[in-house]
C-alpha cells in the first residue's frame, strides 16, 4: 500500500472519513421549531417519565461510541489517543456500510483505567452500545469486565471477541472438513495477549477441553514452572514438559498464531497431527506465509488476516451485525450466547452456494466451502440477516433484551431493506417458484455462467433444469469448476437424432407456409435455442431461458416465430424491477418496441399491470413523457393519451393516468396540487411506462450507472408461453431470477389457461 495514496485518500475532499446529516426535514422555520424550540420539548419530558422512549425518540438505538485511548492500534503499538482517531474512523465506517449503524468515535486520552471507565460511564446515556477498541492488555480485561458490570448497554471489546468469534467459526468449519472431534483437539496458540486469551477461552465455550490448549508467550509456554505470570494469563498455564512453541507443536491438531511475524516454520508444521488447522493471524503480516505454510505439506487448512489470500480471518464479519442484532432487541449486554450465535450463523453461511457478487468481487468462480473457504468473504451481503437474527435471538432467549421481536420474517425484511438489499419480491417468487417448481429449459448449457446459476437453482429447489448441450463438456466443466449439480438433467443433440427429428416435423408443419423448407427447418433444430423453444411448444419442457450468447432481438424473433405471442395482446414487452432503497419499482418498455403507436403503449400497460400484479403488488402506472397533461399536443404525448384514454376504458379498475413528467409522477404532492384530477390521487407511483424503447434504455442505463440499485430482469412480457430471454452481459443472480419468474408463469398457465387481459380487447 502506497503512503501517499493513504494520506490522500484521508486528506481530499472532506477530511477523514465519517459525517453527520440530518434524518428529518429541517428546510422550513416550522420543520425547525419541531426540530429544536419549542417542539423538542415533547419528547425530552416523554423520555423523563419512560427513559425507554430515548430508544423511540432518540438516535440511542441506532448509535455506537467506538472508544479508544490509542494504546494498542493496530501493529502500531502506544502511539496515542489522537493518533488512533483515524483507525477509529475506519471502524465507524465499517459500521455504517455493512450494518447502518451511526458511530460517534471517541478518543479518550488517558491510561488511567478509572478515569477511563469513569468517562464512558458519563457518556454511556448517549449511545445504544459501546464498542472498546485498541486498549492494550492487561487493561483492556478489567476495563470491559468493569462497563460490562456496571453499564446496561452492549459493551464489546472487538480485538477480544470480533477475533474469537470468526476464528471460531473458522475453526468449526475447519473441524467439519478434517472429521476431528473439537473435544479431542490439541490447540497451540501463540500469543498471550487480549485476542489470544480471548480465543482460547471462546474455543473452550464451543467445546475445546481447556486442559487440551498449551499457550506460549514471548518467553515460550505458559507451564507451571513459569512466574510472574498475570492474572489472564495464570488462566491458561499447562502441566506439561514442554517449554518452547516447536516442542508444544508436535502432533498439535491446531495452531492459533496471535503474535509476531515468522516465528512459525514449516518443520515446526510438518511435526503437526495428520490435517492441521494453522491459523496464522498476526498483523499485518503472518507468523509464517502462505507460501511457506502451504507449501510444508498438502494437507493444511490455513488461515491469515490478510485479504490477499484464501480465508481470512477479519473481524468485519461479525462486530457490525452483533451490535446489529444487540441493538435490534435493545439488549442489555453482549454475553456468550449471543457470541456463540453469532459464530454458527457465520459458520453455517460458509455452507451455503456462493453468490455470483462474491465469487466475481474476490475474481474467484469456483469459490465453494472447502480448505480454501472456511469463512465467508466480508463482501457477502448476506452476512447481515443471517448474523443478526442469530445474535437477537439468542439475546431473546437469554433473557437480556427488553424487546421482543416476534415475527422474524419481518425483521429479516427489515435488514435487506436497511442495508439497500430490499429483494423481499424476488424472495417472495423464490419461494413461490420453490412451492410448485417446472421444468425449465436452458438453450446455453455449456455456459459457465448458467451451470453456476443451476447450482443454486437446484440447491433451492427453485426449478428443474433442462440444459441443451453436450454432456461430457457440461459434466467436464461441473467438475473443474466444482459445482454441485449432482444429477444434471442433459438434452444432448448429439444422442436426441429422434427427438430431433420429431421437433423438426412438428416446426415446419407450423412454419411451411412462411418460407420455410425442410432443409431450413432441420438445419434451424441444430440450433439449441430452436431445440429449447420446441420443447417448450411441444410440452417437454415449461419454460425457457436463453439469450447468453444470442442477441437479444435474434433471440425474440425465433421465440416469436416457434411460440408465438399471446392472441389476446399482438404485441411483446420487455420490464425491468428496479429495487432501490424508496421502494420496489416496475419500468417498462425497455426492451422491445422501439416506435410504439397508442395501441402498442395500450398493449404493454395492459401487459406490465398483469405482471406486476403477479408479484402481489397493486399496479399504480404513470405513462411518463415530456409533457404534463396535454402541455404539448402531437407525438408521443397525443399517442399517450390516446392509449390512457383506451385504458381507463377498457379496465376501469386499473390505477393508470398520463401523460405526465417523471417528477410528477414520483412527487405525488406536487401531482395534487398542480393536478388534482389525475385518477392516481395520493397513491404512490411504482409502475412506469416509457414512451419507446430509446427514452426506456436511456432511464434503465442511468439507474444502473448512478445509484446504488438492484436491477431485475428483462422480464418478457406478451408471449403464449414462459419465455425470457437473457442480456449477453447477464448476471448469474439475473438467472435465477428470471428462472423464478418462468416458473411463476409456468404455475399460473397451469392454473388459469386463458388470457386475463383477453376479454378486454
Amino acid at each position: 500500500m502506497d503512503k501517499n495514496e493513504a494520506l490522500r485518500y484521508h486528506a481530499e475532499g472532506r477530511p477523514g472519513k465519517i459525517e453527520v446529516i440530518p434524518t428529518k426535514p429541517h428546510s422550513t422555520q416550522h420543520d425547525l421549531s419541531l426540530a429544536y424550540s419549542p417542539g423538542v420539548a415533547a419528547p425530552c419530558l416523554e423520555i423523563q417519565k419512560n427513559p425507554a422512549d430515548a430508544y423511540r425518540y432518540t438516535a440511542k438505538s441506532n448509535l455506537v461510541a467506538v472508544i479508544s485511548n490509542g494504546t494498542a492500534v493496530l501493529g502500531l503499538g502506544n502511539i496515542g489517543a489522537i493518533s488512533g482517531k483515524p483507525v477509529m474512523e475506519g471502524k465507524g465506517l465499517l459500521f455504517k456500510i455493512f450494518a447502518d449503524i451511526d458511530v460517534f468515535d471517541i478518543e479518550l486520552n488517558t491510561e488511567d483505567i478509572d478515569k477511563f471507565i469513569e468517562t464512558v460511564k458519563l457518556i454511556s446515556p448517549t449511545f445504544g452500545g459501546i464498542n472498546l477498541e485498541d486498549i492494550k492488555a492487561p487493561e483492556c480485561f478489567e476495563i470491559e469486565r468493569r462497563l460490562k458490570e456496571e453499564l446496561q448497554i452492549p459493551v464489546m471489546h472487538d480485538d477480544q471477541h470480533g477475533t474469537a468469534i470468526i476464528s471460531g467459526a473458522g475453526l468449526l468449519n475447519a473441524l467439519k472438513l478434517n472429521g476431528k472431534e473439537i473435544d479431542r483437539i490439541r490447540v497451540v496458540v501463540n500469543g498471550a495477549g487480549a485476542a489470544a486469551i480471548s480465543c482460547a477461552r471462546f474455543y473452550c465455550a464451543l467445546g475445546v477441553k481447556k486442559e487440551n490448549i498449551i499457550m506460549c508467550d514471548s518467553k515460550g509456554v505458559i507451564n507451571t514452572r513459569r512466574t510472574h505470570l498475570n492474572k489472564e494469563k495464570q488462566d491458561f498455564v499447562a502441566n506439561t514438559p514442554f517449554d518452547t512453541l516447536a516442542e508444544a507443536l508436535t502432533n498439535a491438531d491446531v495452531f492459533l498464531g496471535l503474535s509476531v511475524a515468522n516465528i512459525l516454520t514449516e518443520e515446526m508444521i510438518r511435526t503437526m497431527a495428520p490435517d492441521p488447522i494453522v491459523f496464522a493471524l498476526a498483523n499485518p503480516d503472518p507468523e509464517i506465509t502462505y507460501e511457506k505454510a502451504m507449501h510444508s505439506r498438502k494437507d493444511i487448512i490455513f488461515a491469515t488476516g490478510r485479504s490477499d489470500y484464501p480465508n481470512q480471518i477479519n473481524n468485519v464479519l461479525g462486530f457490525p451485525y452483533i451490535f446489529r442484532g444487540a441493538l435490534d432487541v435493545q439488549a442489555c449486554g453482549i454475553n456468550e450466547e449471543m457470541k456463540l450465535a453469532a459464530a454458527y450463523a457465520i459458520a453455517d453461511l460458509t455452507k451455503e452456494a456462493v453468490p455470483e457478487n462474491v465469487k466475481m468481487a474476490y475474481n474467484e468462480p469456483t469459490l465453494a466451502f472447502g480448505r480454501d473457504y472456511i469463512i465467508p468473504k466480508p463482501l457477502d451481503n448476506r452476512l447481515i440477516s443471517r448474523v443478526a437474527p442469530a445474535v437477537a435471538k439468542a439475546a431473546i432467549q437469554s433473557g437480556i433484551a427488553r424487546k421482543i421481536i416476534y415475527d422474524w420474517e419481518a425483521y429479516d425484511n427489515e435488514l435487506e431493506k436497511r442495508m439497500g438489499h430490499d429483494n423481499r419480491l424476488m424472495r417472495m417468487m423464490i419461494n413461490k417458484a420453490r412451492s410448485n417448481p417446472k421444468r425449465i429449459v436452458f438453450a446455453e448449457g455449456e455456459d459457465l455462467k448458467i451451470l453456476s446459476a443451476i447450482e443454486e437453482i437446484s440447491g433451492e429447489g427453485i426449478a428443474h433444469p433442462i440444459l441443451i448441450g453436450n454432456k461430457a463438456i457440461i459434466l467436464r466443466k461441473i467438475k473443474e469448476n466444482k459445482l454441485n449439480i449432482p444429477t444434471p438433467d442433459i438434452f444432448d443433440p448429439q444422442a436426441e437424432q429422434n427427438t430431433l427429428e420429431k421437433y423438426t416435423e412438428l416446426y415446419y408443419a407450423r412454419r411451411q407456409r412462411a418460407g420455410i423448407l425442410p432443409d431450413i427447418a432441420r438445419k434451424h433444430m441444430q440450433n439449441p435455442n430452436y431445440i429449447g423453444l420446441m420443447m417448450v411448444e411441444n410440452g417437454d419442457a415449461d419454460g425457457f431461458i436463453g439469450g447468453t450468447q444470442t442477441p437479444y432481438r435474434t433471440l425474440l424473433k425465433i421465440a416469436k416465430e416457434v411460440v408465438g405471442l399471446r392472441a389476446c395482446c399482438p404485441y411483446a414487452a420487455g420490464m425491468h424491477i428496479a429495487v432501490t432503497k424508496k421502494g420496489t419499482f416496475f419500468l417498462a418498455d425497455t426492451t422491445v418496441n422501439s416506435h410504439p403507436s397508442a395501441e402498442t403503449l395500450e398493449c404493454v400497460t395492459a401487459l406490465t399491470y398483469e405482471s406486476v400484479k403477479q408479484f402481489d403488488i397493486e399496479p399504480v402506472i404513470a405513462l411518463t413523457s415530456y409533457s404534463d397533461f396535454g402541455e404539448y399536443k402531437l407525438g408521443s404525448p397525443a399517442q399517450i393519451r390516446t392509449a390512457v384514454e383506451q385504458l381507463h376504458q377498457k379496465y376501469p379498475e386499473m390505477l393508470v393516468d398520463g401523460e405526465m413528467h417523471a417528477s410528477v409522477a414520483f412527487n405525488k404532492e406536487l401531482r395534487q396540487n398542480a393536478f388534482p384530477f389525475s385518477t392516481l390521487g395520493d397513491k404512490e407511483v411504482n409502475t412506469i411506462i416509457f414512451p419507446n424503447l430509446s427514452s426506456g434504455s436511456i432511464g434503465l442505463g442511468i439507474l444502473k450507472e448512478l445509484g446504488n440499485h438492484e436491477i431485475i430482469g428483462p422480464i418478457l412480457l406478451g408471449m403464449k408461453k414462459p419465455i425470457h430471454i437473457l442480456p449477453m452481459d447477464c448476471r448469474i443472480r439475473d438467472i435465477v431470477y428470471l428462472t423464478a419468474v418462468a416458473v411463476s408463469d409456468a404455475q399460473k398457465k397451469q392454473a388459469i389457461d386463458f388470457c386475463p387481459i383477453e376479454n378486454r380487447r
